[in-house]
């Protein structure tokens, strides 16, 4: 039954893609917010993105919660629609921010680790650094458990294999180290839940939290630098670069990890703050969420 039930979505996913590839990316993304605020509202999955919308915003009226949901599945939507386009947005439809901010990392040969989250068009990020700067950038991602899908969505977001994707996973590791030994960018998104990692508040409330994006920029004394891309209107984005975050004291010394942690849900929590809309409610990112 799994594997029927596997084979209906890919094909439907594969339909999709075909129509949206050939419709070009503003009707691509209109469409498939069309279809993400029309049926995601009235899935059960919305059930825990109010959860974690009440957590987040203590107080907020039903009204707005429902216009955030319905924000975010169009939102949602739209990046379904935009994958088959992910080269010609991040090249042609995507203003960066910012860059000013790494101008000495971008002429060093040094490593670097960009961190960021489910925030507008998050498959955007690392393309938008090749596409616009030149820069190659390895991809870390959650892999669907249907492989097919898995494979189409793969092939979109690394553009044809041009950029390194590594799975999480405990094998993805070594992978994960060759990358910053070779003096590699690495991007990575931190806001989803990790049972292993750290309680560390966000929004203030506790959440497990994966320490290693800080690790990693600690053991090899490279930047840490937040990035998003937000949507602006339809298919077209800022994306913006923010300054390293500090890492190490005056010394040189590796500051505590939660103490870094706090630091970048600062400015994830300030993103969705500005736009909640935009971010994917429904991850289960505290404790509580069912």
């Amino acid at each position: 039954m799994k594997k029927i039930r596997y084979a209906v979505e890919a094909a439907l996913l594969y339909s999709l893609f075909f129509i949206f590839r050939i419709i070009g990316p503003e009707k691509a993304s209109a469409a498939g917010g069309w279809i993400g605020r029309t049926i995601g509202p009235h899935l059960a999955a919305s059930r825990k993105a109010h959860r974690n919308i009440e957590k987040a915003f203590p107080g907020i009226s039903e009204q707005r919660k429902d216009e955030i949901i319905r924000g975010m599945w169009d939102n949602l939507g739209r990046v379904i629609a935009e994958y088959p386009h992910l080269e010609k947005l991040s090249r042609d439809y995507t203003h960066i921010e910012g860059i000013e901010n790494i101008q000495e990392l971008l002429k060093s040969d040094q490593a670097a680790v960009f961190i960021s989250a489910h925030f507008g068009n998050w498959e955007i990020n690392c393309p938008a650094l090749f596409t616009q700067l030149n820069k190659e950038i390895d991809l870390t991602y959650r892999e669907p458990n249907n492989p097919w899908t898995a494979k189409l969505l793969n092939e979109a977001r690394s553009l044809g294999g041009r950029l390194k994707g590594f799975r999480k996973g405990a094998e993805s590791g070594r992978h994960i180290l060759t990358s910053l030994r070779e003096k590699r960018y690495l991007g990575i998104l931190i806001d989803q839940k990790y049972n292993e990692g750290l309680s560390v508040p966000f929004f203030g409330h506790p959440s497990m939290t994966n320490p290693i994006f800080v690790q990693l920029a600690q053991r090899y004394k490279c930047p840490l630098v937040p990035a998003k891309v937000e949507r602006i209107q339809g298919c077209k984005f800022k994306g913006t670069i923010v300054p390293p975050l500090k890492t190490h004291d005056e010394q040189g010394n590796p500051l505590p990890v939660e103490e870094v942690i706090i630091s970048a849900h600062a400015i994830l929590e300030s993103w969705i703050r500005e736009r909640p809309e935009q971010w994917l409610w429904l991850h289960r990112r505290w404790p509580e969420s069912k």
